[in-house]
């Protein structure tokens, strides 16, 4: 079985105890175990903060960028051991696999493209400036700089490569040292990417850490200009932003935690039609890829009570397409959910909205997966509830079920209500509307925007280049607000606001 290492203070070091174990999600065969005991998370922090932001200082943003850009082909040449690795250690298909890996690659390559175009610099200009006084003798002008800090990373359990890397691509072409703190469940995958970084030796020391395990008192630690960026549990999301020391130093929290994802189809939106078909897609594989654990998953359909029949027999039809088992078995297109705890959670939630809607897909309990043994494994079939209430019980805009779920819910085809039914959900990262009559989706958009970090706007017209709205692109912001968390990671330059300060230069114009 094999043991995780935590990568600290520039050396590899091994737990003295404390261990927890690892399961292969389709057959729960223990597989390692991981730990943080033993690690001196204040020499730790201090290395990081002496040692690894003064080397990144020193770089340009050209330069950063290219150590991520040695990063994202270091991580690419071992693609195939990380995609069997990720199989195995989190339950993804290897299509799956590729979603977390490929976009980890992806997004350290973006980001390292970026800093190539700011050039030769150690921060950033922000726009041309303003004339202060009566010439340009007196000009005001804002630059970002570095945070004279660590970036604690906290991230969760179902994209372990992805979400180590487009954290950690924003704040070191920022210039601040990385402590990355995966879920302890698929932690492998990370320790993996990091051995493979190590051993290249592309980073400066102490520009990146590794915390295999508990976190220990690593938050009580932490300083003004250290940041902290979390992806999980709105539960835990809260227990780290009430943290006393956090609250006390005014350290930067930046939060993305659940989503009641949405889709709204337009009332123009006919059966057959190119955009009807691209939603019918685009649907399904928002509810099967990962097996619905993505923070981006559609949980929320929107249909015009003219359409809920058609719409609710075409998607369980694709839905049934779906062959759910261990992904070692190349006939599997859906694997297990991660975690014994997360299939205990879906169900319990499946079971809670079937309350409110019916089960008009699916089973909503744990079933055997081809190729696993019988009674082994984490599987859920993909599953379809269907609500007859207009807009829904309260309890479908409530209750997110981490798993391959969502719930068709009637409306009567107007956009103000399309966006009051975004809004139920309380803030989500994604929305999506299915519509080629650009009066309603601009109305939706309007009303429905205060309640979503991103809209998805699926029409004929871009139906040949949609990757469908899970998809959060470096390019574009990813976050959102209300029980979304609040906060915002990736959206090109944007990404770096979190891990700079923001100067005013206030002089002669040169």
């Amino acid at each position: 079985m094999k043991t995780l290492r935590n990568f600290a203070g520039g050396r590899w070091q091994d737990a003295t105890g404390g261990f927890a174990t690892l399961y292969n999600p389709a057959t729960e065969e223990a597989i390692a175990r991981a730990s943080s005991e033993g690690v001196d998370f204040a020499a730790a922090l201090d290395f990081a903060r002496t040692r690894g932001q003064s080397a990144l200082g020193e770089l340009t943003l050209a330069e950063r960028g290219k150590l991520l850009q040695a990063m994202s082909k270091a991580i690419f040449d071992r693609r195939d051991e990380l995609l069997d690795l990720s199989m195995t250690a989190t339950g993804a298909t290897r299509k799956d696999a590729k979603f977390d890996i490929d976009g980890a690659t992806g997004t350290l390559a973006y980001y390292a493209a970026l800093g190539e175009s700011l050039g030769n610099t150690r921060y950033i200009v922000e726009g041309e400036g303003v004339q202060l006084g009566r010439t340009a003798k007196f000009w005001g002008q804002h630059a970002r700089v570095p945070l004279a800090g660590v970036a604690v990373h906290i991230n969760a359990f179902n994209f372990p490569a992805w979400g180590f890397a487009e954290k950690a691509a924003a704040a070191l072409l920022a210039g601040m040292p990385v402590v990355l703190k995966p879920a302890t469940s698929t932690a492998w995958v990370a320790e993996r990417c990091v051995e493979i970084l190590v051993a290249a030796a592309i980073l400066p020391e102490g520009a990146l850490t590794l915390v295999c395990g508990k976190i220990g008192d690593l938050i009580d630690r932490l300083e003004a200009h250290d940041v902290v960026a979390f992806t999980g549990s709105a539960d835990t999301a809260l227990a780290v932003r009430s943290n006393g020391r956090l609250l006390a130093a005014n350290v930067r929290v930046n939060v993305e935690a659940d989503s009641l994802n949405a889709a709204v189809v337009g009332p123009d939106c006919e059966p057959g039609s190119e955009t009807w078909n691209l939603f019918l897609k685009d649907a399904e594989r928002e509810i099967t890829q990962k097996s619905g654990q993505k923070c981006t998953a559609l949980r929320r359909v929107f249909v015009p009570r003219s359409r809920l029949a058609e719409a609710t027999d075409e998607l369980a039809v694709r839905l049934a397409a779906a062959k759910v088992g261990n992904p070692a078995d190349q006939s599997v297109t859906v694997g297990p959910l991660a975690t014994a705890e997360q299939l205990k959670a879906a169900t319990a939630g499946i079971k809670l909205l079937r309350g409110a809607a019916r089960l008009v897909h699916g089973t909503g309990e744990r079933t055997d997966g081809i190729g696993a043994p019988v009674g082994k494994g984490y599987y859920v079939a993909p599953c379809l509830l269907r609500a007859d209430e207009d807009g829904g019980a309260a309890v479908l805009h409530e209750r997110e079920v981490f798993g391959p779920v969502a719930t068709l819910i009637p409306y009567d085809g107007d956009a103000r209500k399309g966006a009051e039914l975004i809004a139920r959900g309380g803030g989500s990262l994604v929305s999506s509307i299915y519509s080629d009559d650009e009066e309603f989706v601009g109305a939706v958009v309007a009303r429905g925007g205060a309640h979503t970090g991103r809209f998805y706007l699926g029409s004929e017209k871009m139906a040949e280049q949609a990757p469908g709205s899970g998809v959060a692109l470096p390019q574009c912001l990813h976050g959102g607000p209300g029980r979304a968390g609040g906060g915002t990671e990736l959206g090109g330059l944007r990404a770096l606001d979190l891990y700079t300060q923001c100067v005013a230069l206030q002089g002669s114009r040169p």
